[in-house]
């Protein structure tokens, strides 16, 4: 996770887009527990150590805004990913000590947008909203690389932020 790994020396900024920005001692579980489950990802329950997310849920959930035949390869095609990924806390935020960015997606229904607002308010990121689904990346990449190159000419030239 960005948070955490982003306190190697080598990193200058964070950028996080609709994504989990977890404080010391959280984690993804921690942060999602008390969502009520109509807002929260529609993520199954674990099998065998694992968790995925209800394939007839993650287009509306995941890819909202992705062309359906786009999305439906997505649900199909996606990656269990293990139990202890969800629930690993973090040790030394990355976002306590580097600048950081935040995109907000307005139309998200994995992460809730006033969650997003909520962790990006704490750390001090500097946010930019977008209507748009948890995989913003996919339906308009191109809002996601301004964000990015924003960041990185931020960090190049600080007296351009």
């Amino acid at each position: 996770m960005i948070t955490e790994a982003g306190t190697d020396p080598n990193v200058k900024a964070l950028v996080y887009i609709a994504a989990f920005m977890p404080d010391a001692d959280e984690s993804v579980q921690t942060l999602i527990a008390d969502l009520p489950p109509e807002t929260g990802p529609p993520i199954l329950p674990p099998q065998g150590g694992f968790l995925l997310l209800d394939r007839a849920k993650f287009p509306q959930a995941f890819a909202g805004d992705v062309d359906a035949d786009v999305a439906e390869f997505m649900s199909n095609s996606q990656v269990p990913w293990g139990l202890e990924a969800a629930g690993g806390t973090i040790s030394e935020p990355a976002w306590r000590s580097k600048p950081s960015w935040y995109l907000v997606t307005t139309d998200d229904r994995m992460i809730p947008p006033s969650l997003q607002r909520e962790m990006s308010k704490r750390a001090g990121a500097t946010v930019v909203e977008t209507a748009g689904s948890h995989s913003i990346y996919v339906s308009q990449p191109g809002v996601v690389a301004d964000l990015v190159e924003r960041a990185a000419s931020a960090v190049a030239s600080p007296a351009l932020a």
